[in-house]
């Protein structure tokens, strides 16, 4: 397990540096590209006559848009049902009985240590200006983010002016919660929930942070050369997705995989899991317009269009190769779809996210299948196979298919090659450096008793008869 543990990492580390040697190649000979139109950022009105702020704004309260505020407290609800229940239900479905327990804390837990992360330092570093790096410490404790009625003011993010700052930042929130929750899915049943905990913590502020910084933020050095990310397909979906597999391979395998049967024990809970994902995701996606608006309402659509053709592809890819379609296939392509047009959804139109969502369903069915096979990695719930596969799927074809007349920006898929390199380089290196440190203090995985026993009644003593 060490030496192909390492072997990873060494392959990692290459390809990285490849990556790397591109971005610079291309700084010394083209003009850097515009500056992105990211998934925060609305159109201002007045943009034409005035610069847009770098920093966040008091503004009268007339200001603020009703409908824009209505729709984004919607989208925050709508991603929140994703994650809980959503993404609970979804990853305790597929467990052994005896894990589901375990696995429901898991994104139970993660929400809450999250949600505090992210009041005290995570919101601010990730979108107050800053360094090109990190932002600023200007909204540490929320600090400055204020509703004063009788003065008629209020603050706004200068990424979101149309709406109050405290909608802005829990929107953001979300995503910054389901994020590492998705990484549970590759170590499930086998890590200790003291180190899922810290690691999770630690990873929120250390990682999730700092990429959404460089996306998202204007100040940030991946938005400034033209990176295209509407909703989270390099900084939630690549990011858990490479942490994931970062984890699978540090933990190693399952006790008795490949040798005992590790079936889903309740693919019911699964397929409403993933039925709360699809109708979440529309918050996720349209949400990320920051604005009621004809952007959002084609993010909705190119949403539904791709996560339809990838569950199809995905289904028929599995029917033809295995003789039959399996309920968790078409669920599993639905997720792929998502997470493929995520990246895309406000910058293209309708037949470019189908598809986005055929491609998708077919190179994550394969993903989940047969290269995980081929290389003996135990993504137990396919967390890599789905997320980082699919999203790298997105990522790229962003910068094939994005529209000028959607968006206002041209697609470079050498710029979107940049931005998935970096963010596997830095996810992955930072994520294998938190586990072994974790590692070397309190220890990762549970004792061999405890795992054949079931984590459900080992860490919580509580089951499911």
């Amino acid at each position: 397990m060490f030496r192909h543990t390492h072997a990873w990492l060494i392959t990692l580390f290459l390809s990285a540096q490849l990556v790397v040697t591109t971005a610079h190649a291309q700084d010394a000979t083209v003009t850097p590209s515009a500056p992105a139109v990211t998934a925060p950022a609305p159109v201002a009105a007045d943009a034409v006559t005035e610069p847009a702020p770098t920093e966040p704004q008091l503004v009268a309260l007339d200001k603020i848009s009703a409908g824009d505020t209505a729709w984004m407290l919607t989208s925050t609800v709508l991603v929140m049902l994703m994650i809980l229940p959503g993404l609970a239900l979804f990853y305790g479905g597929m467990v052994r009985k005896k894990n589901i327990l375990s696995t429901l804390m898991q994104t139970f837990a993660i929400t809450c240590v999250v949600s505090l992360l992210w009041w005290a330092v995570g919101y601010s570093w990730a979108f107050t200006p800053g360094s090109a790096y990190l932002g600023g410490s200007s909204r540490f404790f929320m600090d400055g983010m204020v509703f004063m009625k009788g003065a008629g003011k209020l603050s706004a993010s200068h990424l979101a002016l149309t709406i109050p700052e405290s909608v802005y930042s829990m929107f953001q929130l979300t995503f910054a919660c389901i994020t590492p929750a998705l990484i549970c899915g590759a170590f499930a049943e086998r890590m200790k929930f003291s180190a899922m905990l810290i690691f999770m913590s630690v990873w929120s502020l250390a990682v999730y942070a700092p990429i959404a910084h460089w996306v998202w933020e204007p100040s940030g050095w991946l938005s400034a050369r033209g990176l295209l990310d509407y909703a989270g397909g390099t900084v939630v979906h690549i990011n858990a997705g490479i942490a994931a597999l970062v984890a699978a391979l540090v933990l190693g395998k399952r006790i008795g995989y490949g040798r005992e049967p590790m079936a889903p024990h309740n693919l019911i809970l699964t397929v409403i899991g993933a039925s709360l994902l699809w109708v979440g995701w529309f918050g996720f996606n349209a949400g990320s317009a920051v604005a009621a608006d004809g952007r959002a309402g084609m993010a909705m659509a190119t949403t539904q269009l791709a996560t339809a053709a990838a569950a199809l592809a995905w289904m028929f890819a599995e029917w033809i190769l295995k003789k039959k379609p399996s309920v968790l296939g078409i669920a599993s392509g639905a997720v792929a779809g998502l997470v493929a047009i995520t990246p895309a959804s406000g910058f293209v139109g309708p037949t470019p996210a189908v598809i986005i969502g055929l491609i998708a369903g077919i190179v994550c069915f394969f993903s989940a299948t047969t290269l995980k096979h081929a290389l003996g990695y135990d993504d137990s719930l396919d967390a890599f196979g789905v997320h980082c596969v699919g999203g790298i799927v997105g990522a790229l074809l962003t910068g094939v298919f994005a529209s000028k007349e959607i968006s206002g920006v041209d697609g470079s898929v050498l710029t979107q090659l940049i931005g998935v390199g970096v963010t596997l380089i830095y996810g992955g290196l930072s994520s294998y450096i938190i586990l072994k440190l974790i590692d070397v203090t309190i220890g990762l995985r549970v004792s061999e008793d405890d795992e054949r026993e079931g984590l459900d009644v080992s860490l919580h003593g509580e089951r499911v008869d």
